[in-house]
């Protein structure tokens, strides 16, 4: 299986929000904004692994600022960690009013998607070669969040089991 580098999936997405986006206030919907960061990290996963790629989790997901009607959404997604079956990917959103040239950061996220084959089965992932100081931090911020979903799922097993005894 080839090795990849984070920089052959990463991707930027840049869109408009119009009316049909936001609410009566001018205010753009969360929920799009939501669906456009599961866009981007979708497109960057199926670029690494090359299969169709399904959202696993969304670890959370904070709005910092609204985003309004006529404000041009930056996103900017790039692989974080790549393990078997399953990788995470980091999504930074930006909006910029085009009239100011003010730009504020809007969002941020981190996705687990997982690579599937024909029948819907996991498939395993190229691995990720990570080359810069930024993307050896990220990668080690991702394995801690990895980790604690992980032991968050193992006790959630738990007390399922406990709950039927």
């Amino acid at each position: 299986m080839e090795v990849k580098k984070v920089s052959g999936s990463s991707v930027t997405l840049a869109q408009q929000m119009n009316p049909q986006d936001a609410n009566p206030a001018g205010n753009v919907h969360g929920g799009v904004i939501m669906k456009l960061i599961d866009t981007t990290a979708g497109v960057v996963g199926a670029k690494h692994a090359r299969l169709n790629v399904v959202t696993a989790s969304i670890d959370r997901l904070d709005f910092h600022h609204p985003v309004y009607v006529g404000n041009l959404l930056t996103l900017r997604a790039s692989l974080n960690l790549v393990g078997k079956t399953s990788m995470e990917i980091g999504v930074r959103v930006e909006s910029e009013n085009l009239i100011t040239g003010n730009i504020r950061h809007t969002a941020s996220a981190y996705l687990t998607f997982v690579a599937l084959d024909k029948n819907g089965k996991p498939m395993p992932l190229p691995p990720l070669i990570l080359e810069t100081r930024e993307q050896k931090r990220r990668n080690r911020e991702a394995m801690a969040r990895r980790k604690t979903r992980l032991a968050e799922k193992k006790k959630e097993k738990e007390c399922q089991q406990n709950s039927r005894e």
